[in-house]
């Protein structure tokens, strides 16, 4: 059962709400991606001829909104378990041609997120960040690895480490996690993260 409870998950300034724990991570998915403006629980009303011939409205789970100049299309979405759309996914068929329908004509893509999509590298990563978005330190070495980015572009993390860190390598570490949890520079979060992670300033390759 994919509906065991339900919340409200703070992201983009909002809280959204989740009728599972399944659509929860899915929010959660998406919280360091700097690109995302919002994130809107069931979005849409899409009136749907079923397979019994009978009309039902069907509201998709999630609408995710990205910054113009990002040029992703918006993201009209439903979440399921695989063991579930795999099960019913001849009678779920008709209301997801008539999403896609709508959001083609909305210039936004209809995708449906299981779990092997939403339960990923990203979402592991994301988890492992959290413990180090709420810590403090000198806001002296957050400006000068900020600097270099800038001016680098981009750089792997043992770079970063060895140039700002040197003798304090523990702290460094902590200190550049942090910095990619608080949204401060990015990485590409859908591999692993270790000292080989290339980091960025947030506006680099947008």
């Amino acid at each position: 059962m994919t509906r065991s409870f339900s919340g409200v998950f703070p992201i983009c300034g909002q809280g959204v709400t989740y009728e599972s724990g399944l659509e929860r991570d899915f929010i959660r998915s998406w919280l360091l991606d700097p690109d995302v403006v919002a994130v809107v629980a069931q979005p849409a009303q899409i009136p749907f001829t079923a397979r019994n011939g009978r009309n039902y409205i069907y509201p998709p789970d999630f609408f995710v909104h990205f910054n113009e100049r990002s040029g992703r299309k918006p993201l009209l979405v439903e979440v399921k378990m695989r063991e579930q759309w795999e099960l019913n996914w001849r009678e779920w068929s008709y209301k997801w041609k008539a999403a896609r329908r709508y959001a083609r004509e909305q210039g936004w893509e209809f995708r449906i997120y299981d779990e092997s999509r939403i339960r990923g590298p990203r979402l592991q990563n994301i988890d492992f960040l959290q413990r180090y978005r709420n810590l403090s330190f000198d806001p002296v070495f957050t400006e000068a690895v900020r600097k270099t980015l800038s001016l680098m572009r981009a750089a792997p993390f043992h770079h970063l480490l060895a140039l700002h860190f040197t003798g304090n390598e523990g702290i460094g570490r902590s200190h550049l996690w942090h910095l990619i949890a608080a949204g401060q520079v990015t990485a590409d979060l859908d591999h692993e993260l270790d000292e080989h992670t290339i980091l960025r300033a947030c506006d680099e390759g947008r």
